[in-house]
């Protein structure tokens, strides 16, 4: 006995430390570590798409409303708003199910004189009605900004108790870095689309064509990077009649709900009380067809080329303002934006920017 115990004693001492370093060791893993999370699809109920348009703008989701400029985007947006508002009718003469709450941003227009008027105009509830006009900082008001304040509207929102729709106004506005460059939409917009998903909202952000895009796949004519079109889960585009005060909604494209079909209307000025003039959307009834025959049916551009390579230079001046970059690197943004090589090379002749190689290992950059 006396000659075992010391060798237990022994045994015992050592392998305590080592214990007690794979116990830290194994804490440290369970801390530090990144895992993949997996859900079986036999947990996962299946779960119908929530729409507040049916086929049209669904709840939870964000939408791109694009146009030209003159065909009342944002008159359209207030226009669906008011529907949500009262509960009343849609474009295509179906009924609204359900009212809510409709909040508006706009980096354009002033709630006093032109968007309240319009929504009045357009037979909404205003006391539904909501517009973010900036944030408390410090005990300072400073302006709302879409691309950084979207985690202190989470609260905002559950204050008036909740909402059903979001209007931003330009969606650009929630893209802090070049909104040419796909992985700064994406950045930006998540918050937007985590957002809508959180508080099962509907955002539409309104946003232009790029100019001289007339005859090109609607979707592909949304200003800025293809990564807007691409996040968003419907995109639907307005453009007005030549010589007319017709205009037409289309859908664009969607990945839940069918991506052809539209809609026609005008814009309509009326007095509403205190002899105060605003505009409203007027609906005239549905039209069939894809968005691209819809809008080429109203739309006449013999520039489209000039307009294309005019909207290219701006892009290029967008991403040399700040100094050289690599040619590589713009081949990537400019597909991204949507732009034909060719067209990028017309533009870069124009505006005299030169390629200038860096060394024998180094590859080439393209500079103002």
């Amino acid at each position: 006995m006396s000659i075992s115990n010391p060798i237990i004693l022994f045994a015992s001492e050592k392998a305590a430390p080592d214990l007690i370093a794979a116990r830290t060791a194994s804490r440290a893993m369970l801390e530090d570590t990144r895992t993949v999370k997996i859900r079986c699809g036999a947990d996962i109920k299946p779960q119908a798409i929530d729409w507040l348009w049916p086929g049209w703008l669904p709840a939870g989701k964000l939408t791109i409303l694009a146009g030209a400029a003159g065909t009342g985007k944002t008159t359209l947006a207030l226009g669906l708003g008011a529907v949500i508002t009262t509960g009343g009718r849609w474009p295509d003469g179906s009924s609204s199910t359900k009212k809510g709450n409709v909040l508006v941003w706009s980096s354009e227009d002033v709630a006093d004189d032109t968007l309240v008027p319009r929504l009045i105009a357009s037979g909404a509830d205003l006391t539904r009605c909501h517009f973010i006009e900036g944030i408390v900082q410090h005990g300072e008001s400073v302006p709302f900004d879409p691309s950084q304040d979207i985690p202190e509207l989470h609260r905002a929102v559950e204050r008036i108790g909740g909402a059903a729709l979001l209007i931003i106004d330009p969606i650009v506005s929630a893209v802090a870095g070049d909104m040419h460059r796909a992985n700064d939409v994406r950045r930006g917009l998540q918050a937007v689309v985590e957002f809508a998903e959180a508080h099962s909202c509907a955002v539409i952000g309104i946003t232009h064509f790029a100019k001289g895009g007339a005859g090109k796949a609607p979707q592909d004519r949304v200003i800025g990077s293809q990564a807007f079109g691409a996040l968003a889960r419907m995109v639907l585009v307005t453009a007005k009649e030549e010589g007319s005060t017709r205009r037409v909604l289309a859908r664009a494209k969607s990945n839940i709900a069918p991506d052809d079909g539209g809609v026609a209307y005008s814009l309509d000025l009326v007095t509403i009380d205190g002899g105060i003039a605003a505009t409203r959307a007027v609906w005239d009834g549905v039209i069939e067809g894809t968005a691209r025959e819809i809008l080429g049916d109203v739309e006449h551009d013999d520039s489209e080329e000039a307009g294309e390579k005019q909207d290219a230079e701006r892009f290029l001046r967008g991403l040399l303002d700040e100094g050289p970059v690599p040619t590589r690197q713009i081949k990537a943004d400019a597909d991204g934006a949507g732009y034909a090589w060719a067209t990028v090379r017309r533009a870069q002749k124009a505006l005299g920017i030169t390629a200038v190689k860096g060394g024998m290992k180094e590859g080439w950059t393209w500079q103002l």
